[in-house]
């Protein structure tokens, strides 16, 4: 199933699913995974090398890969955005200064200066979100994770991200206390809401789980750990494991 905006692009302009639908059996777990692609649309111009597009601020490397093999793995429903967060970023709130940014890790995106913000929204934001909203509804599920991919330093200030993976949430710490044990009884170097706080930043989970009373967390896997097919199936086996454990808690 997929979702068109409520304003639909003019007809010379192409027009994208609001998201990347994976179906499965209701009432487990919903994955999410906002920066699945770095997919620029053709009449977007953003102005920036297409190099760029591959790195950290084009999308989150080797998430949506996980995200897929995690959805077969548990048999689990998952949404997927499908465009890069230099486009718009999914994972803000519409007001939020960075959701349409015009520059990211030191470098300008002058494709963005001046835009119709409003017609992006409408665009791409609002589909997406409403995707989600529907999966919600589909599924009922009973737990909600979302799949992030983290850099291991940042251009801009170079400081190393010594954790594997970090659990970040927002005042809903159910799971994520939970597969913080988990993943550390693994001898995994898991970041408690680090290299980030879901305090500060878990737009998507904040509007589609806790408002719904929904346990939820967000797994941030640092990216070079899941670049390739290898590290991509090592963490799904790990995650999967996790994941599995909690929905079965929380079914109970």
């Amino acid at each position: 199933m997929s979702t068109r905006s409520p304003a639909a692009p003019p007809p010379d302009l192409p027009d994208l699913p609001a998201a990347e639908q994976i179906d499965g059996p209701p009432g487990g777990v919903l994955l999410l995974c906002d920066h699945a692609s770095n997919h620029v649309p053709a009449d977007v111009a953003l102005g920036v090398l297409p190099a760029l597009l591959d790195l950290h601020i084009g999308y989150d490397i080797g998430a949506a890969a996980l995200t897929r093999r995690l959805a077969a793995a548990l048999d689990a429903p998952a949404v997927l955005g499908t465009v890069s967060r230099l486009v718009i970023d999914l994972h803000r709130e519409p007001h939020h200064e960075g959701l349409i940014p015009v520059r990211s890790d030191g470098h300008a995106i002058p494709g963005n200066e001046g835009i119709d913000r409003d017609r992006r929204i409408e665009r791409f934001h609002m589909p997406y979100h409403a995707a989600i909203e529907q999966a919600v509804l589909l599924y009922r599920p009973r737990l909600v994770v979302a799949i992030h991919s983290f850099t291991p330093r940042l251009a801009s200030d170079g400081r190393e991200r010594p954790w594997q993976v970090g659990i970040l949430y927002n005042q809903d710490s159910r799971a994520a206390h939970r597969a913080i044990a988990a993943l550390e009884e693994r001898g995994l170097i898991t970041g408690d809401n680090e290299p980030y706080s879901g305090r500060d930043l878990n737009a998507t989970l904040n509007r589609h789980a806790e408002a719904h009373g929904i346990p939820s967390m967000s797994v941030e896997v640092r990216n070079d750990l899941i670049a390739d097919d290898t590290g991509v199936a090592e963490w799904t086996a790990t995650l999967s494991d996790v994941i599995a454990s909690l929905q079965r808690e929380f079914a109970q």
